[in-house]
């Protein structure tokens, strides 16, 4: 029997321990807290780790780093990039196609613990409805951040991009700031489930772009050992991305989980108390199943 919302992840607690059920969401926090502890301690205690913000950044008065999406609205409103801003472009474009562009989301992005406290709020009180937006939403508003530098010549977008507002109320106390996180917290929990980073956010749009072909991926590798007891699908951001690999052997798909929005975030790896997930690499799904690419993959995916 399917668990009750407020009893996902139960079972895993008592197969593998509270820790080992939730040891992928700890290394999450733990980087995204770093993250930002490596950001702040400049400006809080004059230790200069990294200069900048999640936008633009120099690490160790050595390695730049730049958000492409950033600089490609940057560049479509007419400005010239410099030299820095390209290679630091570069070195975020080539880690994120190697380890799956949405890890951005999942363990770098302040909004993601946002979000995530909201759908285990969900969760715990049995929220059930939801709006019906689809998710490919948050295409067209990746489009539309894209078209309106070229009209205005401005980076519209960063006005109102929640990353860098929160980014901002946290390293300056911006008490404005939190109302737009409240606001996200809220839609999520009372409105649409997962409904800001599912549905709406181009960052996460931008970054699934980069996931096509990346290496890193989260394999079904025990996947004939599933009850069916659906922990999985209740706490996964982007639940369609589970089954074709979950339940997929019949029809010769392979347990790799290929499709681009899976953010890498581990969650249904802890929560699954016969371990049926693990992480892996693309290229398990070959000497499984024989299948020599993604293509056949992409059939069965939502």
């Amino acid at each position: 029997m399917a668990n009750m919302p407020q009893d996902v992840g139960k079972e895993a607690v008592r197969a593998k321990g509270w820790i080992g059920a939730h040891k992928w969401l700890i290394l999450r926090r733990i980087s995204q807290i770093g993250i930002l502890a490596a950001f702040v301690a400049g400006p809080w205690f004059g230790l200069w780790i990294v200069k900048g913000n999640l936008a633009s950044s120099l690490t160790l008065d050595t390695l730049p780093l730049t958000d492409p999406y950033i600089l490609l609205q940057a560049m479509v409103s007419g400005v010239t990039p410099e030299t820095a801003g390209i290679l630091g472009a570069v070195i975020v474009l080539v880690f994120y196609a190697l380890v799956g562009g949405r890890v951005y989301c999942s363990w770098v992005c302040p909004v993601n613990m946002v979000t995530d406290a909201a759908a285990w709020l969900r969760r715990k009180l049995g929220i059930r409805g939801s709006s019906h937006a689809s998710r490919s939403t948050r295409y067209w508003v990746l489009a539309l951040t894209l078209i309106l530098p070229l009209i205005t010549g401005g980076i519209v977008w960063e006005l109102v991009n929640p990353v860098s507002i929160m980014f901002r109320g946290i390293v300056f106390s911006m008490g404005l700031a939190w109302v737009l996180v409240l606001a996200i917290f809220l839609f999520d929990l009372l409105v649409s489930r997962d409904g800001w980073c599912g549905h709406y956010c181009p960052v996460g749009a931008f970054y699934s772009l980069l996931s096509t072909r990346a290496i890193v991926r989260v394999s079904a590798v025990n996947r004939e050992a599933c009850d069916d007891c659906m922990d999985c699908f209740s706490v996964c951001p982007e639940p369609q991305v589970i089954k074709p690999a979950l339940k997929g052997a019949a029809k010769g798909v392979g347990p790799v989980i290929q499709a681009n929005q899976c953010t890498n975030c581990g969650r249904c790896i802890d929560v699954c108390a016969v371990d049926v997930f693990q992480f892996g690499n693309r290229y398990s799904n070959a000497s499984k199943t024989g299948i020599k690419s993604g293509e056949e993959y992409s059939k069965h995916t939502v």
